[in-house]
């Protein structure tokens, strides 16, 4: 199984391996959410969604269903 940054613990630390450019909002390709950049779960709302990261320097937040596309490695 893959890690996602969906599987990542509270702050947990990784770098994003790899996504599906399909499947991501142009947004967060544009706020730096590339691979190679590390990412860090910050927080995780009721019910897992939305998670809150820390990505090149900015804190988003993302639906659980997009951070499950994004693949991370540590």
């Amino acid at each position: 199984m893959f890690k996602t940054i969906a599987n990542l613990r509270i702050g947990e630390r990784a770098f994003i391996e790899k996504l599906c450019l399909e499947n991501i909002p142009l947004e967060l390709l544009e706020m730096g959410c590339l691979p190679g950049k590390e990412v860090q779960l910050i927080q995780k709302a009721p019910l897992d969604c939305p998670l809150y990261i820390r990505v090149n320097g900015s804190h988003l937040a993302i639906r659980r269903e997009t951070a499950e596309k994004i693949t991370v490695v540590k």
